[in-house]
């Protein structure tokens, strides 16, 4: 089955996850989440298919979520809507398989993903 990778060419991990899927044969479909960003409604089925609320994808480290966003209360609508304007704010890589998704890190859970 066809995984599909969002991904950030610019973060060593989501690099590293596309790295051992063309090593290990993995047929991937990799979508640059930076310059093609997610629509509300995508973040949203990504979340579904995580079984997670957005709260799980935002990225506390990066810059911007620091100065910007740092300690504001928001409403996982209004964060979805955030995301969607700012994808360097979402955790990456993030694989989907059919009806599920994960983070794919540490690189052993996207060992057991793709095995599953």
């Amino acid at each position: 089955m066809l995984v599909k990778v969002l991904h950030n060419g610019n973060c060593s991990k989501s690099n590293a996850v596309l790295e051992y899927l063309d090593e290990n044969g993995v047929p991937f479909e990799m979508i640059n989440m930076i310059e093609e960003p997610l629509s509300v409604l995508e973040i949203k089925t990504v979340l579904k298919k995580m079984n997670e609320n957005v709260f799980h994808i935002i990225r506390k480290s990066e810059k911007l979520y620091m100065e910007k966003f740092a300690g504001k209360d928001l409403s996982e609508e209004e964060w979805i809507q955030i995301l969607s304007e700012n994808p360097s704010l979402i955790q990456r890589p993030i694989l989907i398989k059919g009806s599920v998704a994960m983070l794919g890190r540490p690189i052993e859970n996207v060992k057991f993903f793709i095995e599953k």
